[in-house]
């Protein structure tokens, strides 16, 4: 592993319906691996509850948002943190404008599909005009709507 040094400006931006995840980096070694995330996140309609195979872990820096995991609602405020435990099934929605956070996941998938996610979901369309690609891209990587199963090949 070598240092990795970015800029408050820099990053590779992927739009999605929840907001912009902002890869910050990503660090595989003997020990694991990791990705670091902003995330901007407007005011918008929440997506559906989804189960993920990785963890994460929300760091609030601006704004309010309600975090749902596995039933439970969460009001965190500025430097809050949530733990998102992968397999449970979890959301969150913006309470006021927008908010902004840290998100760091455990291994390296998350980038990917976030990279898929927006490359194939238009960010611009409502949750339920995108469900089919949203479904097609979800299975492609494991993740899963709240209440269904993901394809496995």
């Amino acid at each position: 592993m070598s240092t990795t040094y970015v800029r408050p400006d820099e990053g590779r931006h992927t739009p999605m319906v929840d907001g912009d995840h902002i890869a910050k980096a990503a660090v595989k070694d003997a020990q694991g691996a990791f990705e670091v995330f902003e995330v901007i996140a407007p005011a918008a309609p929440m997506t559906p509850p989804h189960v993920s195979p990785w963890s994460g872990v929300l760091y609030l820096l601006e704004g309010r948002i309600t975090a749902y995991v596995d039933d439970t609602s969460y009001d965190v405020e500025p430097g809050g943190l949530v733990v998102f435990p992968a397999g449970t099934p979890a959301t969150f929605e913006v309470v006021g404008d927008s908010a902004r956070a840290l998100a760091i996941t455990t291994g390296d998938g998350a980038g990917k599909f976030f990279a898929d996610f927006a490359a194939s979901v238009p960010a611009d369309l409502p949750v339920a005009d995108s469900m089919a690609a949203i479904l097609t891209v979800t299975e492609r990587h494991g993740v899963a709507l709240a209440g269904t199963q993901p394809l496995t090949n």
